[in-house]
């Protein structure tokens, strides 16, 4: 299943912009950081959209390669780089089947809950195993996952959000329904621009992502080779994950043999 495609990838930056990219950044260097690793270390970004995240990196020293399955993004991504002239090196691939020229690389990302678009034990496994062998001995994971107890407890079947935005209106309408026993959310978008003369456009989209238990997706990294050093209450030193975490960030160290 594709996401992101074509105009959605366009509006991407819009949906997001009060999304605090540049402290996220800085709370996975500072964990990066706890385990030795820091610029100008090679930072491998997965799922990296529109290289907000990638950037920041950058701007911090790190030398990042960003990956995006969706060539839609990466345009975006690549037109953002060369505006500020940024040397984030983007590549255009998925997480099961990375191959990344100059490997291995110190540490990688994977943000924004985007492992749960693989959906299946088979398919994270082999994205976590894909990973692994990327690193270098002793190199590190932050990963973000959406969590099951606030999902469970709390996610909301329909939400709609406005923008005025260069003289036209934005209205996405994001419908949720949950599959319990695979764990997923199925988020159907539907997404129309107006100005005043009425209609411009109308995009529809699902998507669909996994949420997990801590103890899931420590389990499914451990047997991937990673060992788990800490998981965190979003971007925040919090490490008491409750029934309100969202999204836990997770820090992994790569076992070593």
């Amino acid at each position: 299943m594709s996401s992101y495609v074509d105009k959605h990838a366009g509006l991407y930056d819009l949906f997001y912009a009060d999304k605090p990219y540049e402290d996220e950044a800085v709370f996975v260097a500072n964990r990066l950081l706890d385990v030795g690793i820091s610029p100008p270390a090679r930072l491998l970004e997965l799922a990296c959209g529109t290289a907000r995240h990638a950037v920041a990196f950058e701007k911090m020293g790190f030398n990042v390669v960003g990956v995006d399955s969706s060539s839609d993004m990466l345009v975006c991504a690549q037109t953002r780089c060369n505006a500020i002239g940024s040397k984030v090196e983007l590549v255009h691939q998925d997480m099961i089947s990375l191959d990344i020229p100059g490997a291995p690389v110190d540490a990688a990302t994977c943000l924004f809950d985007s492992i749960g678009y693989l959906q299946t034990n088979e398919a994270i496994g082999k994205a976590l195993l894909a990973i692994r062998r990327h690193l270098r001995a002793g190199g590190a994971l932050v990963l973000e996952f959406w969590h099951a107890a606030a999902m469970l407890r709390g996610y909301d079947p329909v939400r709609v959000r406005r923008w005025l935005v260069d003289g036209r209106e934005v209205i996405r309408i994001s419908e949720t329904s949950l599959d319990p026993a695979r764990q997923l959310a199925h988020v159907a978008y539907d997404i129309l621009e107006l100005r005043e003369g009425g209609l411009v456009s109308r995009i529809r989209e699902t998507q669909t992502n996994r949420y997990f238990l801590v103890q899931e997706m420590e389990s499914l990294l451990q047997h991937a080779g990673f060992e788990v050093l800490r998981c965190y209450d979003g971007f925040s030193n919090d490490t008491a994950v409750g029934l309100n975490t969202w999204h836990v960030v997770t820090i992994a160290r790569l076992r070593s043999s």
